[in-house]
């Protein structure tokens, strides 16, 4: 079994987030960058599966700028195999990486594609379904349990009820939840072997997706600073101000 793992350099997810100076976009200029947590998850899921001779190789993938590959290259120290970077300045919209990865799913003939349920910069939850969609392959989003029997696989998965079973066929996508696993902490010794490890830079477009914007940001603005709450005396006096004050009685 071929897994792919896509991963995006996000914003770390201790970092304050600052709007720039222009309000056209949040601040990234000397901002320390990471894996998309949700992401860490994936990758861990898909090393477990090799560990237990469920697959045998771990493909990489990430669209991006430059800074890409070095998310890259942390997948590959928590086990990944080798990467494959598709290089773009500018953001690119869910609808297009789905569209990326249908390209690479095909090209390099995968089995399971596994990725986070979502970005924590748009928190979209889009990629993974769209991808399945353009397969036309079984999804199970929100993973917390994955279970893999020859050609079949179990997911466990997280719903507003509680938990849900499902069964798929390979190939399928899953996407992680965040109580699937607890992302490893990689060894000294394997983030030097993941500098040597391969990594195939193909601009965008080679795979011959359109990646123009489809919506366009007008304005970014910090929310308003949430004013201090007030006591009252009674009842009366709360349901005077609701009236009178605030308007919603």
């Amino acid at each position: 079994m071929k897994i792919l793992v896509p991963v995006k350099r996000v914003i770390d997810y201790n970092v304050k987030i600052r709007v720039n100076s222009e309000g056209s976009a949040v601040e990234t200029n000397n901002v320390k960058m990471s894996m998309n947590p949700f992401d860490e998850i994936a990758v861990e899921e898909a090393v477990r599966l090799k560990e237990a001779g469920k697959a045998e190789e771990i493909i990489i993938t990430s669209v991006g700028d430059k800074g890409s590959q070095e998310t890259i290259r942390t997948a590959f120290a928590m086990g990944g195999d080798r990467g494959i970077h598709i290089l773009n300045d500018s953001n690119t919209e869910p609808l297009a990486v789905a569209k990326i990865l249908k390209y690479i799913v095909d090209k390099e003939g995968i089995d399971l594609v596994i990725l986070g349920k979502q970005a924590i910069d748009d928190d979209s939850n889009q990629t993974g379904q769209m991808l399945a969609a353009l397969l036309n392959w079984p999804q199970a989003t929100f993973a917390s349990k994955v279970e893999v029997n020859s050609s079949e696989l179990k997911v466990t998965r997280e719903i507003d009820g509680g938990l849900e079973t499902l069964k798929l066929n390979l190939p399928c996508v899953i996407t992680t939840d965040l109580r699937l696993n607890e992302p490893r902490y990689a060894s000294l010794p394997n983030i030097m072997k993941a500098k040597k490890k391969q990594i195939i830079e193909m601009p965008i477009s080679d795979t011959g997706v359109d990646s123009s914007p489809r919506l366009e940001t007008l304005k970014v603005e910090e929310p308003a600073v949430r004013s201090g709450g007030r006591k009252v005396a009674d009842v009366d006096e709360l349901i005077n101000v609701l009236k009178e004050e605030v308007g919603i009685i």
